[in-house]
């Protein structure tokens, strides 16, 4: 196998912000420049099955390669929905390892991997997280860094600083923050958190998603999310 490509994990400071939007804008944007990308869902709540999920969604959108591995009927934290529906989840170990297969592949220039929730809920039973899987890939040898999408409304900066002081924490890289979702006529709250959230990001500010831009035709969405996104 070849070296491991990078590997973003794409995290939040909160649920239903806009995740899989950015997930499939990050694969428009690296598509855009000639990568070649690969989008992972660990675990997908909250979905029968053959309903599509978030990882549909960004194939929809972008047109990359998906994986889903888990799926659970309750949209609840992976570990309390497994439970409840008697499943036995995948340790964070083992989605870790298909993930650095992936990333060993010589397929792909990215691999994406896209959480559940924010970055300490729990994926499996032992209590492991997307930022365990981090670290699993990184005593693997495969670099991994996030992305984290925040909200432009009140009470981001809060949550925003406590999801950028646990990856740093756990000494995890940050490749940058994204808003999941602006209104074209934000609020005060908003309008000033946007300076705000650069000044968190330092250098490593990745940009705005507007709101509705699922709704885009994909050939359109693919085509604008190189002016949404610096990476």
């Amino acid at each position: 196998m070849s070296n491991p490509c990078p590997v973003i994990c794409i995290s939040g400071t909160d649920t239903e912000i806009g995740k899989t939007i950015a997930t499939a804008a990050i694969a428009a944007a690296l598509t855009g420049h000639g990568q070649r990308v690969v989008a992972v869902k660990p675990t997908q709540t909250g979905l029968a099955p053959g309903e599509p999920g978030d990882a549909d969604e960004v194939a929809r959108l972008t047109g990359v390669d998906v994986r889903e591995y888990v799926r659970l009927p309750e949209p609840l934290a992976p570990d309390i929905a497994a439970r409840r529906a008697g499943v036995s989840l995948p340790t964070v170990a083992e989605h870790a390892a298909r993930v650095a297969d992936l990333a060993r592949s010589g397929e792909y220039d990215v691999v994406l991997v896209e959480g559940a929730g924010g970055l300490l809920v729990r994926l499996d039973a032992d209590g492991g997280t997307l930022a365990d899987l981090a670290t699993a890939l990184g005593r693997d040898g495969v670099r991994a860094g996030f992305a984290i999408v925040v909200r432009a409304g009140l009470g981001t900066l809060n949550h925003t600083a406590l999801t950028l002081e646990a990856l740093e924490a756990r000494g995890l890289d940050l490749v940058g923050l994204i808003v999941g979702s602006l209104s074209e006529t934000p609020d005060l709250a908003a309008e000033t958190n946007l300076d705000q959230l650069r000044d968190l990001a330092d250098d490593r500010w990745i940009g705005t998603i507007p709101e509705g831009a699922s709704r885009l035709e994909p050939r359109a969405f693919r085509r604008a999310a190189a002016d949404w996104l610096v990476l």
